[in-house]
C-alpha cells in the first residue's frame, strides 16, 4: 500500500514534554495565545458557563484563559498541562488567586474522579494530538485512538448535563467524527468564528452536552471514523 506521508519532523516537537518544558523555561509565564485571547470567543462560552461552573481546563500552556474567566466571575477554574515548567510558572504567576487551581497531568489519564467538572474547556490543546497528521481524509490509528482516550476521559469527568467546549482550527467535516462517539453519551453542536477584522481566519467552538444524544447524521459520521479502510 501507499506509504503514509509523515509530517515534518518539527511538527513531532509539539508532543514532546521537552519541548514545551524548554520553551516554558525560557519564556517564563508570558502568555501565548495559540486561537486568540478570550475577548474573540467570550459570547460563545458565556452562553454555556454559569458562574459557580466547576472548570477544566486542558492543557493550559501559558495561556491567560484560566485567569481571565476567573476575573470574569466563574472562580472554580482547575488548570492541568503535562509540562511541570509551566504548571509551576502559572502557579506563581497567579499565586494572589487561591480559586485558580493548577497540576501537572497527562490529559489521557485524568486524576480527577467521575463526573468532578461541570465544564471542560479546551483551546487547541487536541490540535496538538493531531500535529503529525498528514492527511486529515486518512487519519492515523494511533492518533484516533489517543484522541479517543482524552474523549473518554473527558466524558468521564463531566457531570451529566455539563458540557464539553473545544475552541479549534480543525474543520467539523475532519473533527466531528473524533467528537460524534455514542460512548462518550453527549451530543455536539458547533459554531465558526471569524477573526473579527475581515480576514479570512475562522476557528471553531464545538459544545458537547453530557446526557444528550448525537444527531443521526454525526452518529453516521462517528461511526465511519473506527470502520477498517
Amino acid at each position: 500500500g501507499m506509504e503514509r506521508r509523515r509530517a515534518p519532523a518539527a511538527n513531532r516537537r509539539y508532543r514532546q514534554r521537552r519541548f514545551w518544558d524548554a520553551l516554558y523555561r525560557q519564556e517564563g509565564a508570558e502568555p501565548r495565545e495559540w486561537l486568540g485571547g478570550l475577548s474573540r470567543f467570550l459570547p460563545q462560552l458565556e452562553a454555556e458557563l454559569r458562574p459557580g461552573d466547576r472548570i477544566l481546563v486542558l492543557g493550559c500552556g501559558n495561556s491567560a484563559l484560566s485567569h481571565d474567566l476567573h476575573e470574569l466571575g466563574y472562580t472554580d477554574v482547575t488548570s492541568i498541562d503535562f509540562s511541570p515548567a509551566c504548571i509551576a510558572a502559572m502557579r506563581a504567576r497567579y499565586a494572589r488567586c487561591p480559586g485558580l487551581r493548577w497540576a501537572v497531568m497527562d490529559i489521557r489519564a485524568l486524576t480527577f474522579p467521575d463526573a468532578a467538572f461541570d465544564v471542560v474547556l479546551e483551546k487547541g490543546t487536541l490540535d496538538v494530538l493531531m500535529v503529525e497528521e498528514t492527511d486529515p481524509w486518512d487519519v492515523s490509528p494511533q492518533a484516533a485512538a489517543t484522541m479517543h482516550r482524552v474523549l473518554a476521559e473527558v466524558s468521564r469527568v463531566l457531570r451529566p448535563g455539563g458540557c464539553f467546549i473545544s475552541i479549534t482550527f480543525a474543520q467539523p467535516h475532519f473533527r466531528k467524527p473524533h467528537y460524534a462517539q455514542e460512548a462518550f453519551g453527549w451530543s455536539l453542536r458547533h459554531a465558526v468564528c471569524g477573526d473579527g477584522d475581515g480576514g479570512a481566519f475562522h476557528y471553531f467552538i464545538y459544545v458537547m452536552r453530557k446526557g444528550q444524544p448525537l444527531d443521526a447524521p454525526d452518529l453516521a459520521l462517528g461511526r465511519r471514523l473506527h470502520q477498517p479502510p
